[in-house]
């Protein structure tokens, strides 16, 4: 029993070599010569516990994404390209679909087949490399007042400047100096805690406030931006990652192209909230075995009463007709806040850039001790508070609260909700962990990847030729297929055809360098 498994060596000598061992296996049709092959596919994971090599590389590629957009000197061209003959050929038929659709409605025909037809139309035109909906927004927007709170204090507002570079300094030498900033943002205390986050005295710690922090932080940060835009005068681009403190709560780390002085940062930081303008959760309604039961003409109704609840619409209409209301939950930063300079090319640069990434390929859940019993009840705690908190308009906790959930259908019971957000491993948090504005360095991340595969092709001496999108055919493989290999089979192969390119590249090094190949091989060995 002490001896190895010989299919989990397999897997570590995968790792090794940055092989995929989760592989997704996908059947691939060569429309010109009629060849048909199993391919095996990276499985793309972005978290260690999941895939170490995926992870790992995903990692590498948000490092060249944010060290290239970081002190980008010239203005990013986001001009999109014209469409060619086939996406014009796609959008002309949506059109075509679209007429045939409004006169089958007029006629009070089924629409059901054309919806469908629609549906995939649509899907195909994104595939062809359109961005968004050919319809645009098809719904109104809702919107209250503007105005400030006035417990929060008024920021500068300058001229926008049609840039997204900050500004340069030269020195007395002639050296022109490019700085940025590297910014931590923090949520406020709940209470005082140990350092291993859990809190002094449990019962005083604020977790339904905790709660809503987090589940409402995405949208702080998105406000904090736009300020820090309007504050500084020009687009101000950023790359940024969220991460979990030990007290469990999220906090943010930015890298921001251009600089300001780091008292008006923090006087941003101060002036910045977001304002949850969602219904009441004051009152519970509904709960244990007095839940709402669905109809199926009408929603939810009261299960004594046979009262319809209110839908999300009417609950917010509600709230808009009412002067006095306030909003359920306003979200501000703490007072930490830590501004650094940074200049391009410096330890700095480096060091903050992999600091940035190095939580990416833990879960938010990780940052819990599984063998600290202190921290573990704090997360018990945080996720109780998160049990029956709205994490969305399409949360059914709404229904405990006597308002149907937005876009409400019948099963959905308090408690139960599905949501990214009410995961133990997401602690409330459902934002994206990693944040990039647009014009950051002027590519895609496909674009990045693109790089990598056009850099180890070059490495390899093998062509990089454009591949007509329209050759292959794919199919997904399921896993009982008669046809497909067992995985350790295909984990072979792929370490296998690692290690001949691994070599390929020592050898292409070696007579770069001017060194026998024989001593290439024994440093392999």
């Amino acid at each position: 029993m002490a001896q190895p498994l010989a299919r989990e060596v397999v897997e570590e000598i995968a790792k090794q070599y940055g092989v995929c061992i989760r592989p997704i296996a996908l059947r691939r049709l060569d429309t010109y010569t009629g060849k048909v092959e199993t391919v095996d596919v990276p499985c793309g994971a972005t978290l260690e516990s999941k895939c170490p090599p995926c992870a790992k590389r995903n990692r590498q590629l948000r490092m060249a994404q944010c060290r290239e957009g970081w002190h980008l000197d010239h203005e990013p061209v986001n001009t999109p390209d014209e469409a060619d003959d086939y996406q014009r050929y796609l959008v002309g038929l949506r059109a075509d679909a679209q007429a045939w659709r409004d006169e089958a409605e007029k006629a009070g025909e089924d629409t059901t087949d054309l919806d469908a037809a629609i549906g995939d139309l649509d899907d195909e035109i994104n595939r062809a490399g359109m961005r968004g909906d050919v319809l645009g927004r098809t719904t109104g927007k809702r919107s209250r007042s503007t105005r400030r709170r006035q417990d929060a204090p008024d920021l500068p507002k300058r001229a926008m400047n049609a840039t997204t570079l900050g500004r340069t300094f030269t020195g007395a030498d002639g050296k022109t100096f490019r700085p940025s900033m590297f910014i931590t943002l923090t949520l406020p205390s709940y209470g005082r805690v140990r350092k291993n986050g859990a809190p002094v005295d449990p019962s005083t710690y604020d977790y339904a406030r905790a709660a809503r922090d987090a589940l409402h932080f995405s949208k702080l940060v998105d406000r904090f931006v736009q300020n820090l835009r309007r504050v500084a005068g020009f687009d101000v681009q950023y790359f940024a990652s969220v991460e979990p403190q030990k007290r469990l709560a999220p906090h943010l780390h930015m890298a921001v192209r251009g600089h300001l002085p780091r008292a008006e940062i923090k006087q941003i930081a101060a002036a910045t909230y977001h304002q949850v303008w969602w219904p009441s959760v004051d009152t519970v309604k509904f709960e244990a075995d007095h839940l709402p039961v669905w109809e199926d003409d009408a929603g939810y109704l009261d299960p004594v009463t046979g009262e319809v609840l209110p839908t999300w619409d009417d609950a917010l209409d509600e709230l808009d007709q009412d002067d006095e209301a306030e909003p359920l939950h306003v979200v501000r930063f703490g007072v930490q806040v830590d501004v650094q300079g940074v200049l391009a090319g410096t330890t700095d640069a480096d060091t903050c850039i992999r600091y940035l990434s190095k939580y990416l390929t833990k879960s938010i859940g990780d940052a819990i001790d599984p063998e600290d019993s202190a921290q573990r009840e704090h997360a018990e705690r945080l996720g109780n508070a998160l049990r029956y908190e709205p994490c969305s308009p399409t949360c059914p906790n709404w229904l405990r609260y006597g308002v149907q959930p937005k876009n409400a259908k019948p099963g959905l019971i308090p408690g139960r909700c599905r949501g990214k957000a009410h995961k133990p491993e997401h602690l409330g948090y459902a934002g994206r962990r990693v944040l990039v504005s647009r014009k950051w360095s002027n590519k895609t991340l496909t674009e990045h990847k693109h790089d990598r595969r056009t850099w180890v092709l070059e490495a390899l001496g093998l062509p990089d030729e454009p591949i007509d999108p329209h050759r292959y055919v794919w199919r997904p493989v399921k896993p009982g297929d008669p046809g497909l290999d067992p995985i350790g089979v295909r984990l072979l192969r792929s370490v296998h055809e690692r290690q001949r390119w691994r070599n390929h590249l020592r050898e292409l090094e070696a007579q770069a360098d001017g060194r026998e190949l024989s001593a290439i091989s024994e440093e392999a060995a």
